[in-house]
This record gives C-alpha cells, structure tokens and sequence, in this order.
C-alpha cells in the first residue's frame, strides 16, 4: 500500500469507529415526574445525557464530522479549519459590517478574516441563522468573499470588487 492509501483508510476506520461509539453509546430514558396533584405523569423536558449541541451542530452526523476533522487534525497534522490563535483583525474594514456587527461576530468567536473565509456552505449558513439582527447580511454584503480578500492579503483586488478599503 502508497502512503496516501494507508492514510486514507486509517481515516476511514477512524471515522467507523467514532461513528460506532456514537450510535452504541447508552443513553438513559427521561424521567418521568408528577407535575401537581391531580395531574398525570409527563415525561420531563430536562435531558441530563443530552450535551449541548458541539460548535460544528447539533446532530449525529455534524458531530462525526467534526470528530474526523479533529482526528483529521491531531493524528495527520492536516489544518482543516482556521485556527483560533491570533490577533483580531479589523472586521469594519469589511464592507457593509459595523461595529453592532463586529460585536455579534465576536459573541460567536468570529474575530479575523481567516475564519470567516475558511467557512464551507454549511458553517456559513449556520452562521447565518445565528447572526439574529445582521441574517441575511453574509449573502448580501459577500462578507465571506472580502475577507478571503483580505486574509490573503490581496487588498488590489478587494478595492477593485468592493471600492476603497476603509478603516
């Protein structure tokens, strides 16, 4: 076997195995509690085996996802996403985001232009729902788009798409 192929399908057995310990894990049935006298057994709405949703989503699949990325990243040495080490980078430059905007982005973890021009479809759109006041504005300002511009550096390109850059 090529070196690219045993890395492939150590990956692969990884990602089964994440996927199997996911799928087989115990989980406990909800409790069930008498509300007031009188009234019948429900089921509580407090699920103690149910962590909160990880960064990736809320589902099996995003969490495999985000289980082989990390895999993906320690064992492989392979970057898949920005890191979040860094200085903060000047977010009003970007055309269309102010200060408001720049506060809701921090609020996410979103502080430089790396991790916004990193993000795939999917963690844009989810992003994007999580943006309250400013949904939409991804999409409309091409946010995403500028700051690919401006994490590479090409500043010349930036002002010949988006106008002079400010700040």
């Amino acid at each position: 076997m090529t070196s690219n192929t045993t890395i492939i399908v150590a990956v692969a057995i990884l990602a089964v195995l994440i996927l199997s310990f996911l799928v087989m894990r115990p989980r406990r049935a909800p409790k069930i509690e008498r509300k007031r006298e009188g009234e019948p057994y429900v089921a509580s709405t407090e699920r103690p085996y149910m962590k909160p949703p990880a960064k990736e989503g809320a589902g099996v699949a995003d969490e495999v996802a985000a289980a082989a990325t990390d895999v993906a990243d320690e064992v492989l040495g392979v970057h898949t996403r920005p890191q979040n080490d860094g200085p903060a980078d000047d977010l009003t430059r970007l055309k269309g985001v102010g200060p408001k905007f720049v506060a809701r982005l921090g609020e996410l973890g979103i502080t430089r232009y790396d991790q916004l021009a990193g993000l795939n479809a999917n963690e844009a759109a989810h992003l994007e729902e999580r943006l309250g006041p400013f949904q939409g504005r991804l999409a409309r300002d091409r946010v995403i788009e500028q700051a690919d511009l401006l994490a590479r550096g090409d500043t010349d390109r930036f002002e010949e798409r988006f106008g002079k850059l400010g700040g």
